[in-house]
């Protein structure tokens, strides 16, 4: 007995094979779910995704930049062996932070290297910049840097994170393991010593 048209169709249908999964649109709680399930290419998702960032605040922590590229590469190694650790109580982008800065703390214990907020130099001359103004902002960065030296490393790497790369309050708190408050507190006394230390340089 021939099986019926629609019998086909059934069994043709079921041996098709599933659509793949565009994995750089998934959103991270689905990368982070399927990743802890142990599927690696949600896992070199991540990867992927939050390299660049891992890489910046890497280079604005330490100073050497071999070691910035050595502690981002630890943070992401730390990242494959630890999402399975990872339970949702903050956001995934958090998470990762706190991994990156004890990775670089690590690096910068074991090499008896110095941990800064540097602020690179920007090289490219943008359109309508005069000699004249390119001087005045090289030396700008120059006095930003050598005020970010002289702020106490905590308050430096907090003013660092939330105006130069723009994470949250929050974010640095958890990140950090210092509370909201202080986090803000120590942005606050940043700021006015850079605003003090600006306004001597000006008047000077």
């Amino acid at each position: 007995m021939q099986p019926s048209l629609r019998s086909r169709r059934r069994i043709g249908a079921a041996l098709r094979p599933e659509p793949e999964l565009p994995y750089d649109r998934l959103s991270d709680p689905i990368l982070v779910r399927r990743a802890r399930d142990g599927d690696p290419r949600a896992l070199d998702a991540l990867c992927t995704r939050h390299a660049p960032r891992v890489a910046r605040l890497s280079a604005h922590v330490l100073a050497d930049p071999e070691d910035a590229r050595d502690a981002a590469q630890d943070a992401l190694a730390k990242l494959c062996a630890k999402i399975g650790q990872f339970r949702g109580e903050a956001a995934f982008s958090t998470w990762l932070h706190r991994l990156t800065l004890n990775a670089c703390r690590d690096v910068a214990d074991r090499r008896g290297g110095r941990r800064h907020d540097p602020l690179d130099e920007d090289v490219r001359v943008a359109p309508g910049r005069t000699p004249d103004r390119e001087a005045e902002l090289s030396e700008l960065r120059a006095d930003l840097r050598d005020g970010l030296a002289g702020l106490p490393e905590a308050q430096a790497r907090v003013l660092v994170l939330k105006d130069a790369l723009g994470f949250s309050f929050e974010e640095i708190s958890a990140a950090s393991g210092m509370p909201v408050g202080t986090a803000k507190c120590y942005a606050h006394r940043g700021r006015a010593a850079m605003r003090d230390l600006l306004e001597t340089e000006s008047a000077a």
